[in-house]
């Protein structure tokens, strides 16, 4: 939990150097509570999809999954066989800790950092954007979490965890976030995505490089540590895809009418 910790650090003193114009650390602190009041909706909506995540994971999900009594993973294996699971035997000490940070580490920071960002550079379009983003996103998985559900890859082939092997009992902490039979569809393919798409609508290009960058290898991972399936992988993309359409045509273009 200490390298844990200190990646997080690293990453945000990164990108307060790289991201953040210098000139927005002079401001003062009743400008800065004046950007918190005019954002303040959009880190509730935020806060309030997170806060239903956790409370879904912990409490919800036990009861439902009882409920159901039926591992959808059976009808994905029957689909795509053991394609995603065959590529642990390709993993590699190198590679296997740069996806595990890039899952596991980078992906929350991202989160929790973009909010921030966006609150300091003043800009209202992106972080408008994530916040409906997470929330229509969220409200298309949910119930797919609750009546529809599917074991990861790694714990239905019996294949030991890539996190544990990076970050030893690493899952004691992940799974307060999530669950093993909450994959379909991949919330980190589609957050990853909403992420970018959030930061394409900032003035800094760096910062969406960086997201754009990250949103493709977060993909990779999935896949690569043999967490999700490919239809999980598909079914992530297909509701970025639809938050993203109701975002810009619904959202950002009734606003810009009014």
């Amino acid at each position: 939990m200490i390298i844990f910790a200190g990646i997080q650090v690293f990453l945000l003193i990164s990108s307060l150097i790289l991201f953040i114009p210098h000139s927005l650390f002079k401001k003062n602190i009743l400008s800065i509570i004046h950007l918190v009041q005019q954002r303040i909706h959009y880190f509730l909506i935020i806060l309030f999809v997170v806060i239903f995540q956790i409370i879904e994971v912990n409490f919800i999900d036990l009861w439902s999954t009882d409920i159901i009594g039926i591992d959808f993973a059976d009808f994905f294996y029957s689909i795509e066989q053991s394609l995603v699971a065959n590529l642990h035997v390709i993993w590699h000490p190198l590679p296997l800790s740069f996806f595990v940070i890039m899952y596991i580490i980078v992906y929350p920071f991202i989160l929790w950092f973009s909010p921030m960002y966006y609150l300091v550079i003043d800009e209202k379009k992106p972080i408008k954007t994530l916040a409906y983003g997470l929330l229509i996103i969220f409200g298309l998985a949910l119930p797919f979490y609750l009546f529809f559900p599917v074991t990861n890859v790694y714990t239905y082939f019996h294949i030991p965890s890539a996190l544990n092997s990076v970050f030893p009992n690493i899952e004691s902490f992940f799974y307060h976030t999530t669950t093993s039979n909450n994959c379909f569809p991949s919330l980190h393919v589609a957050v990853s995505i909403i992420l970018m798409y959030s930061a394409s609508y900032t003035k800094n290009k760096k910062y969406y490089y960086f997201t754009f960058f990250s949103m493709i290898m977060i993909m990779i991972a999935v896949l690569y540590l043999v967490i999700h399936w490919i239809i999980d992988f598909i079914g992530g993309i297909l509701i970025s895809i639809i938050a993203i359409f109701i975002i810009k045509h619904l959202i950002l273009e009734k606003r810009n009418h009014e």
